[in-house]
């Protein structure tokens, strides 16, 4: 699956309307961004049960500050409306693919039950 462009526009549609969402903050100018976005493109064509959502912190400032977003790039997974995870830095392919696994095996109802 392609990745998603997400936005404020269309920030609602996309993460509350998917179960399993990973988001990528980003920049045109960040080298590390550019360094891991073929990672990140190459887990959106196997994970097809994913939405995989890139954010351009430069044209959609409001969404990185919602996001609290300070260093990018930053991953942020939301599982069924929760914010599951989020974290600086660009990863290697073998951890990012290790994390989606682990995002996958959570518990959702043992996650909501923690956050109440």
């Amino acid at each position: 699956m392609a990745t998603v462009e997400l936005t404020t526009e269309n920030f609602d549609e996309v993460v509350n309307g998917n179960d399993f969402v990973i988001i990528d903050f980003w920049a045109d100018w960040c080298g590390p961004c550019k360094m891991f976005a073929p990672v990140f493109e190459r887990s959106a064509e196997t994970h097809d049960d994913i939405v995989f959502a890139k954010v351009d912190t430069e044209a959609q400032p409001e969404l990185a500050g919602a996001f609290e977003v300070r260093s990018i790039p930053t991953l942020a997974i939301v599982r069924d409306n929760v914010l599951v995870f989020q974290q600086p830095g660009a990863l290697p392919e073998n951890v990012f693919e290790d994390l989606i696994s682990q995002a996958r095996d959570l518990d959702m109802d043992e996650v909501r039950n923690s956050v109440k």
